[in-house]
């Protein structure tokens, strides 16, 4: 399909009307070098009990295996950055700033569908699918392609202008665009300050990360009804993700802060009381949890990993 009325151009104005921070426009085609290392991950067992990182593997690899009709990747970034800080005290507990707000998903998602919307108004025949983490696509290896910044030794993406405070988004169309031409360098350099940081050393190498020893992957998605004995010495107060390999990031220095309202703090993700946090779950229903962080992040381990990982932090922190 080769469309007379849309172009790169007009699809970026568009993006950038709808709050999108940064979007750059490739091929769809198969990531030959990006799936070679996502199958190594894979074979290494970094994956943890993410069972769906090899179910959904060739789909990541191969974009057509989502949309076959797929020409092109719209790949968007978003950022999150809010200047609130980590209060550090043994009685308070930390929640990854991603999850501070709302649920990133839902507002990305929803400027997505708008973007994918507006596309399909423009010509007759236009196809787009858009995915916000959840969907088979490798959002960093696109959004590397595309120019959006460059992937870190702690493998998000850094970009020179945001830091690495960027959630991001994909997608994919039957239109043939004009793509860009140039992506940015590796400004790492020989830092390890994430590597060295890292209190797990979940950063195995450089671009590396064992998800098993990972502390957000821990306090997320693993669903076990106990932290790892290897992690728990190590949460640092983290109940709900974990943000050190970002915050010693020097290029978080030129992080600006967000124009989106959804994603400032709610007074209570802040600095929770990890006693205070610890009564109110144990007497809460799974109902009221739903009810409580239906538009959060905050949901995904469900109320009883929150608790896990809360019960965890007290008693490594305070002895109880």
């Amino acid at each position: 399909m080769k469309p007379t009325t849309i172009n790169s151009a007009k699809i970026k104005a568009k993006a950038f009307e709808l709050g999108i921070t940064k979007i750059g426009i490739v091929q769809a085609q198969t990531l030959e070098k990006e799936g070679l290392l996502l199958k190594e991950w894979l074979s290494l067992g970094y994956q943890a009990k993410m069972a769906y990182m090899e179910r959904t593997a060739e789909k990541r690899i191969n974009p057509s295996l989502f949309m076959p009709e797929a020409e092109s990747v719209i790949s968007v970034a978003i950022n999150y950055f809010t200047p609130h800080q980590h209060q550090n005290s043994s009685e308070v507990g930390k929640i990854s700033r991603y999850a501070w707000g709302d649920d990133y998903h839902d507002l990305l998602g929803k400027k997505l569908e708008l973007l994918a919307g507006w596309l399909k108004e423009q010509e007759p025949g236009v196809e787009a699918k858009f995915s916000v983490d959840a969907g088979p696509m490798m959002d960093k290896a696109w959004a590397v392609k595309a120019g959006i910044g460059w992937l870190g030794k702690h493998t998000n993406v850094i970009s020179r202008d945001y830091g690495s405070w960027l959630f991001l988004g994909q997608i994919l169309t039957n239109l043939e665009l004009e793509y860009e031409q140039q992506t940015v360098p590796d400004f790492c350099g020989s830092c390890t300050r994430c590597i060295d940081a890292c209190p797990t050393e979940a950063i195995v190498a450089p671009y590396l990360v064992d998800s098993r020893k990972c502390i957000s992957y821990v306090t997320i998605e693993l669903k076990d009804s106990s932290i790892p004995q290897e992690v728990r010495p190590n949460l640092k107060n983290w109940i709900f993700g974990c943000d050190i390999c970002q915050d010693v990031c020097p290029w978080n220095k030129f992080s600006k802060e967000t124009t989106e309202d959804s994603f400032q703090p709610y007074p209570e993700n802040l600095s929770p009381n990890l006693k205070e946090l610890q009564s109110e779950l144990s007497q809460m229903s799974n109902e009221e949890f739903k009810k409580k962080y239906a538009s959060s992040p905050i949901s995904r381990p469900k109320l009883a990993g929150l608790l896990r990982n809360v019960n965890a932090v007290i008693e490594k922190e305070l002895g109880d």
